[in-house]
């Protein structure tokens, strides 16, 4: 039984969609979006695709299913001119909270069969329990049909049966379910898996203004920076110690898709930061204990005890000490440091620990507190809210998700209100010397120094001039 497609608008999109599919958190900023469905419908839009319908065909043969079918092996799908019809409809929607498949294909136009047949061919490749919020479906449907009862004008469609859905799970993977070209009431599913190529790749650049800026204008995805955000986070103030005319240098994982574009990154592998005129490098390598992290030249781990900064992004907007309360009016001591963001950023636990209290709290707001080793405690007030599963006695790792950058309590803006307690006493979480962390030693050390050299050499050969200039690709 042949599958028939019947999208090919998408599906020019879905194969250019692969370098827009990177989050971009800033990863520092937050983006929640809630869409409502989009037709494309138009008088025009049908013409257009009249036009463009042999060239479509050929894109799709050569560039999107030839390519993909033969590296993957998956199940042919015949894609002609005659099984293209202009009329059709095409939606897009978007999942949001507490949408189900089936609610969505329902107010999309679908009955309740056809989405009951749709979901159900789904399940074969993709559960669809796994869909989550944020993922755009295509749909497509033929052109409405004359009513043939009463019951049926008195609630009319405004598109005909559900032909076909698609959607892209991840950068690596494409899902389609169709009708069958022999029953057009049946439907079938399939999936194709995208190759990627990784590469590694180079990027640096001087800070002019902002380290954020000098990043993007030199094309550093934006989960890199992030990465390198909190590699660094531990020693370097970036409110205070960026400046004019420092520089940055990264080596990351990039993958590309067949037509060479940027479809996602994996991990930066080294990193360095000129901060008036001192390197700071780091380099990323696993020892023998499993746990990777990155290391300096000497071996000593980046990681602290603590995050200074336990919030991506975020502008210092209140010091540790004594200062004139914004609410109260009078001179008072600020026993923690203020990080004005978003609503809605997200906040890291600083640490390894134990929630010993995630509950509202006084002035305070909504409230986490978190005991880690060695008689450190951290504490986070004005929560928009809590992260799933945060309560008291949960444990928790550096860098895990607690909760959301908001204005609870008594507070007169989003912003974080961080805290960092020694034995019980609040101390400057700016000023605090932490406790260093992992130092290799012995045969873990030797190895360092052996995945040292291969990097140095990496860098050296991505350097030459025939890379490309600010982006370079061996």
């Amino acid at each position: 039984m042949n599958n028939r497609f019947h999208t090919p608008t998408f599906m020019v999109k879905a194969a250019l969609s692969g370098s827009l599919s990177i989050l971009t958190l800033g990863g520092i900023f937050l983006w929640l979006s809630n869409s409502t469905p989009i037709e494309e419908g138009t008088e025009k839009a049908k013409a257009d695709s009249v036009q463009a319908t042999t060239e479509i065909v050929a894109i799709l043969k050569t560039d999107l299913m030839t390519s993909e079918y033969i590296a993957v092996g998956a199940v042919p799908t015949e894609i002609a001119s005659e099984f293209l019809t202009p009329s059709d409809i095409e939606k897009l929607v978007t999942v949001s909270s507490g949408d189900t498949l089936m609610s969505l294909l329902v107010t999309a136009g679908a009955t309740r069969s056809e989405a009951h047949g749709a979901i159900t061919a789904l399940a074969d490749v993709y559960s669809p329990r796994k869909i989550k919020p944020g993922l755009d479906i295509a749909l497509t449907f033929s052109p409405p049909v004359a009513p043939l009862t009463i019951k049926e004008i008195e609630k009319p469609r405004d598109v005909g049966p559900l032909r076909a859905m698609q959607f892209q799970p991840s950068v690596e993977r494409i899902v389609k379910v169709s009708t069958t070209e022999d029953n057009a009431n049946q439907y079938i599913a399939e999936e194709i898996h995208r190759p990627l190529t990784m590469k590694m790749a180079r990027s640096t650049n001087e800070i002019t203004s902002s380290l954020y800026l000098a990043a993007t204008n030199a094309s550093v995805p934006n989960d890199i920076m992030i990465k390198m955000i909190r590699a660094y986070s531990f020693d370097v103030d970036f409110q205070r110690e960026i400046q004019k005319g420092d520089r940055f240098e990264l080596v990351y994982e990039a993958y590309y898709d067949e037509n060479n574009n940027l479809a996602k990154t994996g991990q930066m592998i080294y990193g360095n930061l000129t901060l008036s005129g001192d390197d700071l490098q780091l380099y990323r390598y696993t020892p023998s204990s499993g746990f990777t992290d990155y290391f300096n030249g000497k071996g000593q781990s980046a990681k602290k005890a603590l995050m200074r900064t336990p919030v991506d992004g975020a502008r210092l907007s209140s010091r540790f000490g004594k200062r004139k309360h914004p609410v109260l009016g009078y001179n008072k001591v600020h026993k923690g440091v203020d990080f004005a963001a978003p609503r809605g950023t997200p906040i890291y636990a600083a640490g390894d620990g134990v929630i010993v209290r995630a509950n509202r709290f006084s002035s305070f707001g909504n409230y986490v507190k978190i005991r880690h080793h060695s008689g450190y405690e951290t504490a986070y007030a004005h929560l928009k809210g809590f992260a799933k599963g945060m309560k008291k006695s949960k444990r928790v790792r550096q860098g895990q998700v607690i909760g959301y950058i908001g204005t609870t309590g008594r507070s007169t803006g989003p912003h974080l209100h961080y805290e960092v307690l020694f034995n019980g006493r609040q101390v400057n979480p700016l000023g605090v010397k932490l406790p260093a962390g992992e130092k290799l030693k012995s045969a873990d050390l030797k190895k360092f120094k052996i995945e040292k050299q291969k990097i140095d050499r990496m860098i050296n050969e991505l350097k030459k001039p025939a890379a490309l200039a600010g982006l370079q690709l061996n």
